[in-house]
């Protein structure tokens, strides 16, 4: 039991890191699109390492690379799934999902929305494994790359007509999609066990999807390529560390 309380509780800290990153709003009225960018890289290259070292390796290890493998498609699909059937808007592509009549504003946090809900699975996930040194990396994990993210959430809600402490709190609000993954993910893990290496490569899936699909383009855009590939590569390499001094 208190695995799950550590796990709802370490999901909704790791949620509220995205307020952190959108702090900035607050003190400026913008910031250079290649700090977005090569940020957004870092978060990118933590996510892929987190998904590869702390939850497809130990995935494959617990349940072998057939399970592995289901888990991870199955990841990647539901996300799909989700982008295809809840209304939803990115800066990049614009409007995706069902027709709807919501705000811009309402379909931007919609859409961040949808991509941090694997990021808290995957938090309940490592606390249900009972693994503390595991989920305490992935948490980590998790919140470095929301910092950066909260900042890319917060400055385009500005750039629609937000005030900067409604754009900063709509930022912080998008993380609670995290606290419920949380809860899914220690429940499912501590009640099934042996749904414990599928599990984590759904998660791995899910996110693997979120960067592949979304944030890497999204750097790009703007043509600082560069700065993003190099950004992703600061944060794979963090990731790593952190997974060496943590596992």
């Amino acid at each position: 039991m208190e695995l799950i309380q550590l796990g709802i509780l370490a999901s909704l800290v790791v949620g509220l890191a995205t307020g952190i990153g959108a702090v900035p709003v607050l003190f400026f009225k913008n910031v250079s699109h290649k700090i977005t960018d090569s940020a957004l890289g870092f978060a990118g290259g933590v996510m892929i390492a987190a998904s590869i070292f702390s939850l497809l390796i130990p995935a494959i290890d617990t349940g072998g690379t057939f399970i592995a493998v289901i888990g991870f498609v199955f990841g990647s699909i539901f996300v799909y799934v989700l982008d295809r059937h809840v209304p939803h808007t990115h800066i990049l592509k614009g409007i995706e999902g069902p027709k709807s009549t919501l705000s811009t504003v309402s379909l931007m946090m919609l859409a961040v929305t949808i991509h941090n809900f694997p990021e808290g699975l995957a938090v309940g996930v490592g606390f249900g494994a009972g693994d503390l040194a595991l989920a305490t990396t992935i948490a980590m994990a998790i919140a470095l790359q929301n910092i950066p993210e909260g900042m890319a959430i917060a400055f385009p809600l500005i750039g629609v007509g937000l005030k900067k402490a409604k754009a900063s709190l709509y930022a912080l609000l998008t993380g609670l999609a995290e606290p419920i993954g949380g809860v899914i993910g220690v429940l499912t893990v501590t009640f099934v066990s042996q749904a414990l290496p599928f599990a984590l490569a759904f998660a791995a899936g899910a996110m693997v999807y979120v960067v592949s699909d979304e944030m890497i383009p999204e750097s790009h855009r703007r043509g600082h390529e560069l700065e993003a590939t190099f950004g992703f590569l600061i944060g794979f390499i963090v990731m790593m560390i952190l997974d060496t001094i943590f596992l």
